[in-house]
């Protein structure tokens, strides 16, 4: 897939308190959400785990990740969301997608909604 972005904005479960609003890469090769750790420290997002990824050029790190509320194009799901490096790219996983009925334009390189989730 050729380079997407889409501005996102980011709450705490609550939607309490401040948002985290950037240009998120879409990643169909990522299964989840990524924002740089001290932005979601920042919102109040609470740490709730670790979660192992292989990254891009094979390499296995382990992540900490939490909750929160993304929203993006009119349409709002909670996710997990992976505390990332400070200089990390925002990504915005498949998971997501899926979950809010987005697919990705092979030839336009944008984000379509479906008119209705499969559900078969």
């Amino acid at each position: 897939m050729g380079i997407t972005h889409v501005t996102t904005q980011i709450f705490n479960l609550n939607k309490t308190g401040e948002l985290y609003e950037s240009e998120f890469l879409v990643d169909t090769g990522s299964i989840d959400c990524m924002a740089p750790e001290h932005e979601l420290q920042r919102i109040n997002i609470k740490k709730e785990g670790k979660s192992v990824y292989e990254l891009a050029n094979g390499r296995i790190v382990e992540y900490e990740l939490g909750f929160g509320r993304i929203c993006f194009l009119g349409q709002e799901t909670v996710s997990q969301i992976i505390f990332g490096p400070k200089d990390a790219e925002p990504i915005l996983g498949v998971v997501v997608l899926e979950n809010l009925g987005f697919v990705v334009d092979p030839i336009t390189k944008t984000l379509k909604k479906l008119a209705a989730k499969p559900l078969k």
